[in-house]
């Protein structure tokens, strides 16, 4: 089976082009940029170019593809090009994929996305989850919360750099997951016939508020966070502000997914379907307590290693 992966390059696109080779699959990748995506080409992949701001790109990518899987997202201060790729682009990709009688087509999109659907971002994602629905395609879509690899930047860094972390003061919990885990439930999808015109959640073991996983980091590392909490009302109202101006809608949209923040999302058993399609068991998902483990373990192994190696520096010059 040959793959066409849209995104490759991305947190979690590099991660599925990555199983799919190792699982056999001859991958090809749509890209726009072939040195930045030199290191798939190294694993394996075949490099094709193209953009989904430029239709006539697409159709060409297609030739010898039997399915699509689209990890692609527009990033949220581009509100302009996010119109461009997550939704024309893509619209144009599914009849292209139609024309060219793809078998599967597997799409990400936002866990409760129906919830969210006032985030601009959100509803373009809904509309091509629409749109697939009404179109004659074999697809997969999965819901999609957040991934560990995000919270690295996030949280560990800042811990480790002893730079402010900024929270909101409400509790609102989300289901981690690692993007090699999604990648390999991903993967495994195009060979099981359940799967097929259905949509899935795509959530780790357990729900994390902001002060959970703080608390998680300072315990392995036994460092102290310097928290900064604001209030959502503060986001809210700030958002509102931002949508009177056109040089500052980009940020109003950025703004918007603090909905999410504001609201507890109610996942905890989510992953049944999931779980029961594609014979999951528990532990076939990562904890986000392991993965942080091994990330500070590996931190703590190479800054060791550092100021050993700055201390041999200083006893050559003086002695």
């Amino acid at each position: 089976m040959s793959l066409l992966v849209i995104g490759g390059t991305g947190t979690l696109g590099r991660q599925v082009v990555k199983k799919a080779l190792d699982e056999g699959f001859q991958v090809r990748c749509f890209v726009r940029n072939f040195r930045r995506s030199a290191f798939l080409r190294e694993w394996g992949a075949e490099l094709v170019y193209g953009d989904l701001k430029l239709p006539e790109t697409i159709p060409m990518t297609l030739c010898g593809i039997t399915a699509v899987i689209d990890c692609s997202t527009a990033r949220t201060n581009d509100l302009y090009n996010a119109k461009q790729i997550d939704l024309v682009g893509k619209y144009i990709l599914i009849e292209a994929a139609k024309q060219a009688k793809i078998r599967h087509y597997i799409f990400f999109s936002f866990l409760n996305s129906d919830k969210y659907s006032a985030i601009p971002l959100v509803s373009l994602k809904l509309l091509i989850e629409s749109k697939l629905g009404s179109s004659n395609l074999s697809y997969t879509v999965f819901r999609l919360s957040g991934f560990f690899q995000g919270l690295i930047s996030q949280y560990a860094v800042p811990i480790l750099d002893q730079k402010p972390i900024w929270i909101t003061a409400e509790k609102a919990s989300i289901p981690y997951i690692n993007t090699q885990d999604a990648a390999k439930i991903c993967i495994k999808s195009l060979s099981f016939k359940k799967a097929k015109r259905r949509v899935f959640p795509l959530v780790g073991n357990k729900e994390w508020t902001s002060e959970e996983i703080i608390k998680l980091c300072e315990k392995i590392s036994g460092l102290q966070a310097k928290i900064t909490r604001i209030p959502v009302y503060f986001l809210k109202f700030l958002r509102q502000l931002t949508k009177l101006f056109q040089w500052s809608w980009n940020i109003s949209d950025r703004l918007a997914f603090i909905e999410i923040l504001s609201k507890n999302q109610n996942t905890s058993t989510s992953m049944n379907s999931t779980k029961k399609i594609f014979h999951l068991r528990v532990d076939d998902i990562e904890i986000l307590d392991k993965y942080l483990q091994e990330y500070f373990q590996k931190v703590m192994y190479k800054l060791k290693q550092l100021s050993s190696q700055e201390s041999r520096n200083i006893d050559k010059k003086i002695f």
